[in-house]
């Protein structure tokens, strides 16, 4: 469909109905009472007569959403894959019953609205009388969106108003389900039992130096478990440590709201914070204590980013990260000589021969090693070639979609805490009811677009992962490069070699070459290098560490 062939005609005064437009319907409840299933059923008995009563229109079966017990947890599968088939082109037009159904936000409802215009799809709000086919309907909707983000900036100035005079009145506010304590009419009493296990997660980590897994298995062993009656969650543990409540401080303003449409947040600099000692917060450690504890798990957060950094450069070459020098424990680091790509210890390349004595490992020179050692190590290419493949299909299913889920798990325990936040608001009479049923909307909206995301990212993971004929090409490419019959296994050499440590040579030789592969077993081989060119005697199997090497 053209949209604007579409507007131009309705504009000259044709009617929608003389369209020849594929049209088809949404309808949802949001709970599974009998009531509401027969107003689904009347839903879709209108639509569906509804259109096939216009000559000119073609029906596209509908699109329904049932609900489970409660609002909140609304299934919108079927939503969902409405909006990927506008988005596919499969329809023209939707007829729904209000924006709402769309979403509980406005604001979700009308970018996703926007979102079908751009794919030509037009959408009918009957209660609304918002046709988005009609040439004013972008402005009506400009129009519908102000109002909304008017009402929640009112909200939020509201709130936190009220935020701001219920700790005035010395009520904490916040997290109701804070370790060590026990809250009632937003008053925190101190929980003795708990308090014992966060006074020793500070000791532990600050005092003994332990990391955040190791104190998570000493309370277990201590006896001290979580609410669930489990192991410490080590995200608990973290959370425990930077949270200021601990040494009777209060912190807030954290991060600033910079886009009431979108609900974009931006964190703000420790310095930017709003902290004060807290008389109606009971510290379970001392502030020196804490603070010995923060400046540590910066520290190491700092160290681990490092790190991190660090392993995204080895990512660059296949054998970047992998090769070691024996003498230091360092990393060898790549550099091009011309042609060569050779590689070298960090301390020879910090301070030359005075640095590191052992010589520099060319790639040409792993890269053969590996082409001889592989077949002996291998001698069943199939079995090699099914492990390659459940690598390659578990790395294809998950990629990066943990992470993003894991921080919308997050996401959605922060609004949690938000909803919990705004009852006690309520609560403590700082909000009216009308609006705290407006806000709880806007949270319960932003829930909902939150579950939505994860269901996209969990049918995005069914997705990647390989269908029978992709496996069957894979299988043959990789039949094709476990041959061995190339000189140039590096880009095996990412899955199979572990690590390579380059030691001194020994009777004449340039260096010796330990390869451990994945698995666990370790090889060894001594280099020559005779005007140019170069051989490996053959490769010995080596025992468990310090047992030598035996053919």
């Amino acid at each position: 469909m053209d949209l604007l062939a579409v507007r131009r005609e309705i504009a000259q005064g044709r009617s929608l109905y003389d369209l020849p437009l594929r049209v088809t319907f949404y309808a949802r409840v949001s709970t599974d009472k009998e009531e509401q299933r027969s107003s689904l059923e009347h839903q879709v008995q209108y639509y569906t007569a509804f259109i096939q009563e216009k000559p000119r229109w073609t029906l596209v079966p509908g699109y329904i959403d049932e609900g489970l017990s409660g609002t909140s947890a609304c299934r919108r599968d079927s939503f969902l894959r409405m909006i990927r088939d506008g988005a596919a082109g499969r329809f023209d037009f939707i007829i729904t019953k209000e924006i709402s159904r769309f979403s509980r936000s406005t604001l979700d409802s009308i970018r996703y609205t926007r979102e079908l215009l751009d794919h030509n799809v037009g959408v009918l709000f009957q209660n609304d009388n918002i046709n988005t086919l009609d040439p004013d309907s972008e402005f009506r909707l400009t129009i519908m969106a102000g109002v909304a983000q008017d009402e929640v900036r009112k909200l939020s100035q509201r709130l936190k108003f009220g935020f701001r005079q219920a700790v005035k009145n010395g009520r904490v506010l916040g997290n109701s389900q804070l370790w060590g304590y026990d809250k009632k009419d937003c008053v925190l009493t101190v929980n003795q039992r708990e308090a014992q296990a966060v006074r020793q997660i500070f000791r532990l980590y600050a005092l003994e130096g332990l990391g955040i897994r190791k104190i998570s298995q000493r309370l277990t062993q201590q006896g001290f478990t979580s609410r669930q009656g489990g192991p410490f969650n080590e995200l608990t543990i973290r959370h425990i440590l930077q949270n200021p409540k601990y040494k009777g401080w209060y912190c807030g303003g954290k991060s600033q709201t910079v886009d009431y449409r979108s609900k974009r947040k931006v964190q703000l600099e420790e310095s930017q914070w709003t902290t004060y000692r807290d008389p109606a917060i009971p510290a379970l450690v001392s502030e020196e204590l804490w603070d010995r504890a923060n400046a540590l798990y910066k520290r190491r957060s700092r160290e681990m980013k490092a790190r991190q950094q660090g392993a995204e450069y080895h990512r660059r070459y296949p054998y970047s990260g992998k090769i070691r020098c024996g003498l230091h424990g360092c990393s060898f680091h790549r550099r091009q000589q011309g042609e060569r790509e050779v590689w070298e210890c960090r301390e020879y390349r910090r301070k030359g021969r005075a640095g590191c004595p052992l010589p520099r490992l060319e790639t040409r020179e792993l890269d053969w090693a590996l082409a001889q050692l592989f077949p002996q190590v291998f001698p069943r290419p199939d079995v090699l070639r099914q492990a390659v493949l459940q690598a390659l299909e578990e790395a294809a299913g998950l990629g990066d979609l943990p992470g993003e889920l894991l921080a919308l798990e997050r996401q959605r325990e922060a609004l949690g805490s938000k909803k919990d936040r705004l009852l006690e608001l309520s609560l403590a009479g700082a909000l009216s009811p009308e609006e705290f049923k407006s806000w709880n909307s806007q949270l319960n909206g932003q829930l909902e677009t939150l579950e939505d995301r994860r269901r996209e990212l969990l049918l995005e993971r069914d997705r990647r992962s390989l269908s029978p004929a992709q496996r069957r090409q894979v299988e043959e490419a990789l039949s094709q490069e476990l041959r061995f019959e190339t000189e140039d296994p590096s880009p095996l050499a990412a899955i199979i070699l572990e690590r390579a440590v380059v030691l001194p040579g020994q009777e004449g030789a340039a260096l010796e070459l330990e390869l451990a592969l994945t698995g666990g077993s370790r090889w060894r081989a001594s280099l020559f290098r005779e005007q140019g060119s170069f051989r490996f005697t053959p490769f010995l199997r080596c025992a468990p560490p310090d047992a030598g090497c035996a053919r």
